[in-house]
């Protein structure tokens, strides 16, 4: 794929990262991405073989930069473990009470219903939350060694639950419009890891 290929697929996976939080995938049409992205309507297949392949394309694609930003998060340097895990799930809170914590996460909005409409994506889901939780309980492991942090279960229980507590959460806060779910995840993450 040549440079001015490679641009437009970006374009159309970046109009897909701005229409899909909002209306999710079975709603939107390829037309009305590609209208976002100012690519002509006949050149979809060009880029994707399928609406299926679109869509594990642009989970994809989501996961690669969530995971980059979790990393830079998490990296910060000059900070204990605890303070990275912290600033990690105060960056969550800030992503995702934004237009009246509506949030901005493709897993939040789309995670059951792609599993349920393709395997491709299904898969493209699983891969990404698990590069999350894996990231998650390498961080926590780091606490436990420089000691700023503690915990009763494994660092891979313990990364499990703080993510699906944190989903939850996200959940909650998407259906009540409301940020007390992110308070009370940001209670309970403080419990689980003893700070």
């Amino acid at each position: 794929m040549n440079r001015i290929e490679s641009d437009t697929r970006e374009s159309i996976l970046g109009a897909a990262r701005e229409i899909l939080p909002h209306k999710g995938f079975a709603a939107v049409g390829i037309n009305e991405i590609l209208t976002a992205a100012g690519v002509p309507k006949g050149s979809f297949y060009h880029y994707f073989g399928s609406k299926d392949a679109f869509g594990e394309a642009v989970m994809q694609d989501y996961y690669t930069e969530y995971l980059a930003e979790m990393d830079r998060i998490l990296a910060e340097p000059g900070l204990t473990s605890a303070e990275r895990l912290m600033n990690y799930w105060q960056h969550w809170r800030e992503t995702q009470s934004v237009d009246e914590c509506q949030g901005k996460c493709l897993t939040v909005k789309l995670a059951a219903e792609v599993s349920d409409l393709s395997e491709s994506m299904r898969l493209a889901v699983k891969e990404g939350t698990t590069g999350m939780v894996d990231r998650l309980e390498r961080t926590i492991s780091a606490g436990l060694e420089d000691g700023s942090l503690a915990i009763d279960a494994s660092a891979r229980d313990t990364a499990q639950a703080l993510y699906y507590m944190w989903l939850g959460a996200s959940l909650m806060a998407k259906a009540n419009r409301d940020i007390g779910p992110f308070d009370a995840a940001m209670m309970a993450t403080g419990q689980l890891l003893h700070l």
